[in-house]
């Protein structure tokens, strides 16, 4: 589980160096490395562990090949996927076509999706993040977590 956000910057080649305190969170899952992926809500990237990933294609896989509906999801949901790995700096490369996808400039946010992380163009992350200090979150919040006890799990 990861619960950090940080704020980095990519070089001109497409490489991002991850921060040291998360390159230590990421140390239990490096050795499989990752999945890099369009993300399916917001514009930015996913970046999956590659035992998450398996976890999800093996419910995937599970769907019906006669459906369109379902080919057509499972097309658009693996629509520019690459397996990446950290270098021996501890960068990861992202192609273009995904530096394209997010928007990404210069200066990025990697955040926190718990499982997995996500890769933002700065600006982008802020104005996602602006509603935090909307009524319609704090609503939100309240209907996804409040009835929930300590011990519950959703």
């Amino acid at each position: 589980m990861f619960t950090s956000t940080y704020e980095c910057k990519i070089d001109d080649k497409g490489r991002l160096a991850l921060p040291g305190k998360l390159k230590a969170e990421l140390m239990p899952v490096l050795a499989d490395g990752f999945i890099l992926k369009r993300s399916v809500f917001s514009p930015c990237l996913e970046l999956w562990p590659k035992k998450e990933w398996d976890k999800t294609l093996t419910r995937i896989n599970a769907l019906t090949r006669f459906s369109r509906e379902n080919a057509k999801m499972v097309r658009a949901f693996l629509a520019g996927v690459k397996q990446v790995d950290l270098d021996g700096t501890g960068r990861i490369n992202i192609p273009n076509d995904l530096i394209i996808f997010a928007g990404i400039q210069k200066t990025v946010v990697i955040a926190s999706q718990i499982s997995i992380i996500e890769i933002w163009d700065k600006s982008k992350y802020e104005e996602e993040v602006s509603i935090a200090n909307d009524v319609e979150f704090a609503q939100m919040v309240e209907n996804i977590l409040g009835g929930l006890e300590p011990d519950n799990t959703i």
